[in-house]
């Protein structure tokens, strides 16, 4: 049994593409908590250890080599910081977050200090907390809608990014685009906020989140500016296939899982940072705040 089982988990990590989406979106639930597989790894060892199963040691090999291959590179060592690095923090900050003036300090507070802060959940109640927090740190700051953009350097352009589902209300707000003047030259920057999934009996609630995703993922594409960022709270993983619009077109995080959701026990990471002509070289989280998502900050070579 311990052989079979590590068959069939190796794969599931190797093929994972071609489990089917329908019913039920099965795939996409599939890869939003596919590095955990390797606990299943994991598992069997101990079993095949007990058993002291050859052949099952034997089988084994196939599932870890599998998992080593998608999720190996994440644990390495990050590069040396470049002089041209930016570094930037992702956060939804929660419309229902107790403690605006905390949360802001301690993202403006971040080791190292942040070049950009994204937001999401921007509620008109808190925004200016967040706006008199952060100012001191950051003189550049737009917001459209629920999402905000905070920046060290210049920003010019700010505007919103039409990304809302066909039958989402007309007040559904949570996409932004500004070009962030950097020392080394301009950069397209997005913010987003794309709808929940839910988990049902029926399987994986996504088409909104998937629909909002492939609109997002078309403005990307169409972008001007060489150099592109987009931070955000993506309510997916960038192995779930609803995705695609996006990790098909930017860069993803080459170092570091950085599960960020939810706060008491982070399993996924769904606080997303991706880049185009440009590279994440790392991305871990933060400390919790007043949040049910972790802060995340992640370190951008351009070029």
């Amino acid at each position: 049994m311990p052989a079979a089982l590590a068959v069939l988990t190796a794969g599931l990590l190797a093929f994972h593409r071609t489990v089917p989406n329908s019913p039920g979106r099965l795939g996409s639930l599939l890869e939003a908590f596919l590095p955990w597989l390797g606990v299943v790894v994991v598992v069997l060892l101990a079993v095949a250890l007990l058993r002291r199963s050859a052949t099952a040691l034997v089988a084994l090999l196939l599932p870890a080599a599998a998992w080593t291959h998608l999720f190996g590179g994440l644990l390495l060592p990050g590069a040396a910081p470049g002089a041209h690095d930016l570094i930037v923090v992702q956060h939804n900050v929660s419309d229902e977050n107790p403690d605006p003036a905390g949360t802001a300090r301690a993202l403006a507070d971040a080791d190292p200090a942040p070049d950009l802060v994204a937001l999401q959940e921007l509620v008109p109640t808190a925004l200016p907390v967040y706006e008199r927090t952060l100012a001191p740190h950051y003189p550049y700051h737009a917001v459209r809608g629920t999402v905000g953009l905070w920046s060290k350097h210049p920003l010019t352009g700010a505007r919103p990014v039409d990304i809302k589902p066909q039958h989402a209300d007309e007040s559904w707000r949570r996409g932004m685009r500004a070009v962030v003047h950097t020392p080394h030259g301009e950069i397209a920057a997005y913010v987003a906020h794309l709808p929940s999934v839910r988990l049902r009996a029926s399987g994986l609630a996504s088409a909104w989140r998937d629909e909002s995703a492939d609109l997002l993922g078309r403005a990307v594409a169409g972008e001007e500016v060489k150099t592109a960022l987009l931070l955000g709270d993506l309510n997916g993983t960038v192995d779930d296939r609803g995705l695609a619009p996006l990790t098909s077109r930017l860069n993803t995080a080459e170092r570091g899982f950085a599960f960020s959701f939810p706060t008491a026990f982070p399993v996924v990471r769904i606080d997303q940072v991706m880049a185009r002509s440009a590279t994440v070289d790392q991305i871990r989280t933060l400390p919790p705040t007043g949040s049910d998502h972790l802060p995340v900050i992640a370190r951008i070579t351009p070029g």
